[in-house]
Order: C-alpha cells, then structure tokens, then sequence
C-alpha cells in the first residue's frame, strides 16, 4: 500500500479549530447548566463563564473570517454535490465493507462535499441562531431602549436559543463519531493536530 503524506491544514487553521472546539464545548456545558439540566459550576459561575466563552469566540471568528478572507481559504467552504452520492454511501454502507473513501483531500480542497455542506448548515443557519438569539438574551435589560420589548419575547429568544444549541450538540456529536472515520480510528485527529495527513 503507497502511502502519501500531504500538508492539509496550516498552523492557524489548526490553532482556530482547537480553540474554537474548546469554546464550544465551554459553552454547551455551561449553557445546559444554565437551562436547569444539571448543576457544576453553580448558576452564577455558569452564567458568567458562558458570556465570556461567548465574547471569546466572537472574537475568534473574527480573526478567523479575516484570515480566510485574505488567505483565499474560504473557498475551502464553497459547496459543491461532486461525488455526494459515493461519500453518503460510503458512510451509510461501505465504510463497514472497508472500502476506501471516494474522497482524497488536497490543499486546494481540504473538506468532502458532504463536510463543505454541513459547514454551510453550521455557519449559515445554526450559528446564526446562536448568535441573535443569544444576543438578545445577553441585553435582554436593553431591549426597552431599543424599542423592541413589543416585539420579543424573552421565551422565545430562550427557546430558539435551547434549539441552536441543540442543534450544535447533534453537528459536534456527529463531528466527533466521524473523526474516527479514517485509515485509524485516530488518523484525523491526528491531521488536525499535526497538519499532516495520510493518502492511502
């Protein structure tokens, strides 16, 4: 079996990924705590602990579109439906026959159809909800002054808020099961760690 090493993801990509995933989870755990489902931090440390995770990774993506804008990355993120069919099948039936993944990844195009489209879902639909929903629950105080306390109301800013952040735990539950889904069980977690992957 030949085996290529290719150079995937630069030191950036690695260090935003990794912190990003640490904030995430920062901010599932402290949320659900929030919401009632079990208590860690306490209520109070929750609440604040959330807030700054929340702060933090604004912060991150806009260092991270910056850099994907300048650095022409974000085409990394185009969606496209070449091959879709052989990658769905792959998970759904072939992978458990050990056939090789229809997809090879390169610098120039890093992630799978079907990975480009969940980024897509991520960025363009789940993270949206997050974000507004959460900002309105973050100034729920201001909302008086901003003339929209008629309009809102502080349940459903909750309950969209509860669903995005559900929604992420299924995207991240996902993302995790398929990180074992290479050569090794470890083979892309370790890609992300080093930039380097293994074409086999």
């Amino acid at each position: 079996m030949t085996v290529e090493r290719i150079y995937v993801f630069k030191r950036f990509e690695r260090f935003w990924h990794w912190s990003q995933a640490a904030l995430i989870i920062t901010m599932m755990l402290t949320g659900f705590e929030v919401h009632g489902a079990y208590e860690f931090f306490g209520f109070g440390k929750a609440v604040a602990l959330h807030t700054l995770g929340a702060w933090l990774l604004i912060s991150l993506w806009v260092f991270a579109i910056f850099w994907h804008l300048t650095t022409g990355e974000w085409r990394q993120y185009i969606p496209t439906l070449e091959k879709i069919n052989a990658i769905i099948r792959f998970y759904l039936i072939d992978i458990f026959k050990g056939a090789p993944h229809p997809y090879r990844p390169t610098a120039l195009k890093k992630h799978n159809p079907l990975q480009r489209l969940a980024y897509i879902v991520v960025l363009l639909f789940i993270s949206p909800v997050l974000w507004i929903s959460g900002w309105f629950y973050l100034f729920y105080g201001d909302w008086k002054a901003w003339g929209v306390d008629g309009y809102l109301s502080l349940e459903w800013v909750a309950f969209f808020h509860t669903a995005g952040a559900f929604m992420m735990l299924a995207f991240f539950i996902a993302h995790v099961y398929l990180t074992t889904t290479g050569h090794t069980p470890t083979a892309h977690i370790k890609t992300m760690i080093t930039g380097w992957d293994e074409v086999h």
